[in-house]
């Protein structure tokens, strides 16, 4: 079939619910030329089988934009006539990018990567990126930190994360957070909670959502600095004034492996090797050497992260079940995270496998991702994820398995289930190795808000 050569070029957008749509909405929306016929969703559960709605998708798309599940991938190049797909989700290995573009290059397909400078939006206020390598680095502690630095300096700092939209995309499309009910109204889940919640404790105000322009101008409209606060190994959103990227000594030689982490690696203008009390110091020197050749321009610095346990008694010499942060187990490839090391310091007597009291889509990570059994992961995309949740924890209790829980999540879980036992949060923050590196590199940041506030 001849095409019109004033056809619309017609385009699918692979993605997870996050950076799909945001290069949407900045490269594609409002591009007569361009028809993007279906977005693929994978990463996440119950993506798929939804639309992105007209509202946010435009005046060219007044039926929306269909989301279909990744694997109809080669059906749906074939049944629309696609002539360019683009990748648009992170955290994955470099084979895993090129795979995808063999299919749609055999297929008849473009396959094409947007550039940061294509998808960033400016601010007018001065902006920091904390991004990273591989999820579950430590960014939300360092962000946090950040975040603190620069509120000891009298500046206003609103933290904008990477999207989570799960629910009802309309309705999220700017969203505000500034006290815990807030995460109750917008009926956050855990994954959302986890993030958001932190800043709200230390008393920042978190924006999030899907359109990102939006989310940028209202957010300029109560900030000295705006903070992105980044998800998976994504790229920013927003083009930073101080970019600062975390790498990870657990995970030596991901900074080379993964998409977008290495582009992270190659732009940053501070890289944190985390974790450095954890891991070994082979291992710490040769992802700093990794990343000098990468970026030889870059500040390379080196933290800690210190947990500590609310309640080690409740922990010592019991069996404890250990819940960790869902992502950094699934799609993170982690076996463990902060739980596993706080049951351990304050001297649990057995970490219980949680495997055998399984219940639902629980026992449906564990076989998608072996490599998370032995630990609990905090799946909660949705209140059948959060109940799945809470019945393993409970069966586990019934069975007489475990006397305590220790979670390593960033949030209260008590908030959003029932323990029928105690649970004990263990807690970590970011320490540099040498301190004053942080805010040695946020003066310029600093210099600029003030200038720019007048103060």
């Amino acid at each position: 079939m001849t095409r019109s050569s004033t056809a619309r070029t017609r385009v699918v957008v692979l993605g997870a619910a996050g950076r799909d749509f945001h290069d949407f909405n900045v490269v594609f929306r409002d591009d007569p030329g361009v028809e993007v016929v279906a977005f693929t969703a994978t990463q996440i559960p119950d993506i798929d089988g939804r639309r992105y709605p007209a509202e946010l998708a435009g005046s060219l798309y007044p039926q929306g934009i269909p989301i279909v599940a990744e694997s109809e991938l080669q059906d749906l190049l074939a049944r629309e006539g696609v002539d360019l797909v683009v990748f648009a989700y992170s955290d994955v290995r470099h084979e895993h990018v090129m795979h995808l573009a063999s299919r749609c290059i055999a297929a008849g397909a473009d396959f094409r990567l947007h550039g940061a400078r294509r998808t960033m939006l400016r601010s007018s206020r001065p902006v920091v990126a904390v991004t990273a390598v591989r999820t579950g680095v430590g960014k939300s502690q360092t962000t946090r930190y950040v975040a603190r630095l620069l509120r000891e300096q009298g500046l206003r700092v609103v933290a904008v994360r990477h999207p989570m939209p799960y629910g009802d995309l309309a309705a999220q499309a700017c969203q505000r957070f500034a006290t815990h009910a807030d995460l109750d109204r917008y009926d956050c889940t855990i994954e959302e909670r986890e993030e958001y919640e932190p800043h709200l404790d230390a008393g920042v105000v978190v924006y999030a959502g899907v359109d990102y322009e939006r989310i940028l101008r209202e957010a300029e409209r109560e900030a000295d600095v705006v903070l992105w606060d980044g998800g998976n190994n994504d790229l920013p959103f927003y083009a930073p004034d101080l970019h600062i990227v975390l790498a990870d000594p657990l995970r030596p030689g991901d900074e080379t492996a993964y998409h977008p982490g290495e582009a992270n690696v190659r732009m940053a203008d501070v890289v944190l090797v985390a974790k450095c009390d954890s891991a070994r110091p082979a291992d710490v020197e040769a992802v700093e050497a990794s990343v000098r050749s990468l970026n030889p321009h870059a500040t390379v610095l080196r933290a800690e992260s210190p947990v500590t346990v609310d309640d080690a008694a409740a922990v010592r010499d019991r069996r404890v079940l250990v819940v960790e942060d869902g992502p950094t187990l699934t799609h993170g490839s982690m076996s463990w995270g902060a739980g596993v090391v706080g049951a351990r310091a304050a001297g649990a007597a057995e970490v219980v496998d949680p495997v055998p009291y399984a219940v639902g889509s629980i026992a449906a990570t564990y076989a998608k991702y072996p490599n998370a059994r032995g630990i609990l992961p905090a799946m909660g995309y949705g209140a059948e994820q959060v109940r799945d949740l809470e019945a393993t924890i409970r069966a586990a209790v019934d069975a007489g398995a475990c006397d305590a829980v220790v979670s390593g999540t960033p949030i209260d879980l008590t908030r959003v289930l029932s323990v029928p036992v105690p649970l004990v949060r263990a807690r970590y923050e970011l320490r540099e190795v040498v301190p004053g590196g942080l805010a040695a590199s946020l003066e310029g940041v600093s210099r600029a808000a003030s200038a720019t506030t007048g103060s």
